[in-house]
């Protein structure tokens, strides 16, 4: 493919393992800016490229709102020393929001085998045995 390629909807939709719906659904957050070329939508590399920063922000659990915010700066700040200092920062809290998840998470957990061992416990003294 050369440099200055174009993909339509379905090749990108594939060559990323989504759907067409993914692209047009973020075209309508104005996350995605295509051409056209008569009827058909079409993306050039760097659109491919900013769709698949939208796709592992979504994957590492940042908002639509966060995800435009960056790209906005990714496309303002020259030296990316403010998207660097902003992207440091959403990083940060994603993963102190993470790290108490998981607390939380191994909480449930040790509940949960608790009473299963309980169930298990009452099912052999009953003579019942899984």
């Amino acid at each position: 493919m050369t440099l200055d390629a174009f993909y339509t909807v379905p090749e990108l939709a594939k060559e990323l393992g989504i759907t067409p719906r993914a692209i047009r659904f973020y075209e309508t957050k104005k996350l995605l800016f295509p051409q056209r070329a008569g009827n058909t939508r079409v993306y050039t590399r760097k659109d491919r490229a900013r769709l698949i920063l939208i796709l592992r922000g979504k994957r590492l659990g940042f908002s639509l709102a966060e995800i435009r915010e960056f790209l906005e700066l990714y496309e303002t700040d020259i030296n990316q020393v403010e998207q660097l200092q902003m992207l440091s920062q959403k990083v940060r809290h994603r993963i102190d929001d993470l790290e108490e998840q998981r607390v939380e998470l191994e909480s449930v957990l040790t509940e949960l085998k608790g009473i299963e061992k309980q169930c298990l416990d009452t099912l052999i003294e009953k003579g019942i045995e899984e």
